[in-house]
């Protein structure tokens, strides 16, 4: 027992830290840019990614002796595409503010290719309860990096944080720098994030830094 829960740890830290789908993958990063204007937005995408996650590496760990290896990729897209449907229906029916804002984002899961690689390079190959916690460890870390993001990004694009304002000047609402919550700034932002983290991987930890990327 103890084992396996030494080994479901080093799954879980290895989405969270080791393979961050965003800081260390490079994965997903268009729409990581896309919904970190705020936190509240980046944080409530988060949550979703990293429910879809877990739902669709449990059903493909679940049924990966029934899919035909040839139409796996169809078959990955379909179960994406049911728990994004899935999640998507909830939001709309309990979360009608949330859902104006990012409706549209939450639709585009599907083509998340952090949710497709982790379907097919852990879930098929691996039982569920490893699958599951591999989900939630790749999920958890692109919660976390979206949240992150979405701090500096609104601090210094706003001043302001989860939409509550912080920074007053003469009794007027400070953004530092407005350009943080345009599209080009949040590209920035990440960057810089990035490179920050792997600065201090490789600097304290001997790391290698982030791989490639992809939408």
């Amino acid at each position: 027992m103890s084992t396996n829960n030494t080994s479901y740890w080093t799954v879980f830290k290895n989405g969270v830290f080791g393979e961050n789908p965003v800081f260390r993958l490079a994965l997903s990063l268009c729409p990581a840019v896309a919904v970190t204007s705020g936190v509240k937005n980046g944080t409530l995408m988060g949550v979703a990614v990293l429910f879809v996650m877990v739902m669709v590496n449990a059903t493909v760990s679940l049924i990966r002796n029934f899919i035909n290896p040839k139409v796996r990729i169809p078959s990955y897209m379909f179960i994406i595409a049911t728990w994004v449907t899935v999640t998507d229906l909830v939001m709309a029916a309990y979360a009608r503010d949330v859902y104006k804002q990012m409706g549209l984002y939450i639709m585009l899961i599907v083509a998340f290719a952090i949710v497709l690689s982790r379907a097919e390079v852990f879930a098929m190959k691996n039982k569920l309860i490893p699958s599951i916690i591999d989900g939630a460890g790749m999920g958890m870390g692109f919660l976390l990096a979206l949240a992150l993001i979405g701090v500096f990004r609104e601090f210094l694009g706003k001043g302001a944080l989860w939409g509550f304002q912080i920074l007053w000047a003469d009794g007027k609402p400070v953004k530092p720098m407005l350009i943080a919550i345009l599209p080009a700034g949040g590209f920035f932002a990440m960057g810089l994030i990035m490179g920050g983290l792997n600065w201090i991987d490789r600097r304290f930890f001997g790391g290698t830094g982030s791989g490639g990327g992809a939408h």
